[in-house]
């Protein structure tokens, strides 16, 4: 299993969220840290990142060594996700 490393933006999301929808983005991030490729991510044009869904909430992350880089967490239907990662990198 993948080690974890959560951006300080990652976290800070997380913490605002509601425990409900907190809990199902952790349970999500268990889940990449066994299989961090499942079908269902998508490596991102133009970033060596991917991207996981989980209903209304995306995932960006990288694998680097063998550690799961969780970069951002934000809503699926708002395109401030992929600004924020141009802002970044």
């Amino acid at each position: 299993m993948l080690r974890l490393n959560l951006s300080h933006k990652a976290s800070k999301f997380l913490k605002k969220l509601p425990s409900k929808q907190a809990q199902q983005i952790a349970l999500k991030i268990q889940q990449l840290r066994q299989d961090p490729y499942p079908q269902d991510s998508i490596k991102l044009k133009g970033f060596p990142f991917r991207r996981a869904d989980l209903g209304e909430y995306r995932i960006i992350y990288y694998i680097q060594a063998d550690i799961l880089e969780i970069l951002i967490i934000g809503k699926r239907n708002d395109d401030e996700v992929y600004k924020q990662l141009k802002r970044q990198f």
